[in-house]
């Protein structure tokens, strides 16, 4: 069949390692992107007629250019540490469990075409599990990201990836590995359900077009389709998820939500959407592309 089901069969610890594999892959090659998209979206709307509250993140280039500039190349690739720590357990989980947990949704007994209700639902399940067990490296890997430039003699508030969860520890409580979990919950069980959903679907329409084939080609395409599926419906919990995670001045979810929408306007819950568009379209071609050809391995 079209869909991620393997031609043949091969274990979930199979899976689950060409899965983690494809995941920190495409994560080492975007993380440039989402830094400056995490960026983006944690930057306040400026007061009218402040001069000096004007934006200091203009488009997904100009924000990496200017963190560049002022805090050197490596500055782009600020949380890759816990980001690859967060595709092991994240990215080889809600991918690993999605063929599993769908097979289950329609029983073993059943032949044919998997509905796509069925597809999404599995996809939502597996990746609210997956970001439950993954979420303190998700949020140390915002907090890294989210330190700019600091003032000469002014320490980083971590100094790396290692000593942020020992400090978040130690100064706010186990229990603060888990913030955000509620956005962070929506918003990938959400983007997950879009990519891995979509990218079953489009996969499987296109190789019902005569003359396509399962090959790279239709996987770029079914790629880009997640991508674009992920970004357009999980933009808003996205943000809610980065400012959350980034600025702990919020009360809980709802407060970030309102206070956003009250002095930001809607249009702050898609900050960032063409840099978060360009990170994850890139990461969604780069991972499936890598996961397809990681599985032809055990298929040999």
């Amino acid at each position: 069949m079209a869909d991620l089901s393997p031609r043949s069969e091969i274990s979930f610890l199979q899976t689950f390692l060409c899965s983690a594999f494809a995941a920190c892959f495409a994560e080492f090659c975007t993380i440039p992107l989402d830094t400056a998209k995490v960026r983006l979206q944690l930057q306040k709307k400026a007061v009218v007629g402040d001069a000096a509250g004007a934006p200091k993140y203009k488009g997904l280039l100009g924000t990496m250019t200017t963190i560049a500039r002022e805090e050197g190349l490596g500055a782009l690739w600020n949380g890759i540490i816990p980001g690859l720590q967060r595709q092991c357990i994240y990215g080889g989980l809600r991918i690993g469990l999605y063929d599993p947990v769908k097979l289950f949704l329609v029983g073993s007994a059943f032949v044919g075409e998997i509905p796509i209700y069925h597809k999404v639902l599995a996809a939502l399940l597996t990746g609210a599990l997956a970001i439950v067990v993954a979420n303190p490296t998700d949020l140390v890997k915002v907090r890294l990201q989210a330190e700019g430039k600091l003032p000469a003699g002014v320490p980083r508030r971590y100094p790396g990836a290692k000593d942020a969860y020992f400090t978040i520890v130690r100064q706010e409580g186990i229990g603060a590995l888990w913030t955000g979990l509620g956005p962070n919950v929506a918003r990938n069980a959400i983007i997950n359900a879009a990519e891995l959903a979509s990218y079953d679907q489009v996969k499987e329409t296109v190789l019902k077009i005569p003359g396509f084939t399962d090959n790279i080609f239709t996987h770029l395409l079914a790629g880009l389709g997640a991508g674009f599926f992920a970004v357009s419906i999980g933009s808003p919990v996205d943000v809610v998820k980065s400012r959350m995670m980034g600025d702990p001045s919020y009360k809980n979810t709802f407060d970030c939500f309102i206070k956003t929408l009250k002095y930001e306007g809607f249009l702050a819950f898609y900050k960032g959407f063409l840099p978060n568009f360009g990170r994850l379209g890139s990461w969604n071609v780069l991972m499936f592309l890598m996961l397809e050809q990681a599985k032809n391995v055990f298929r040999v």
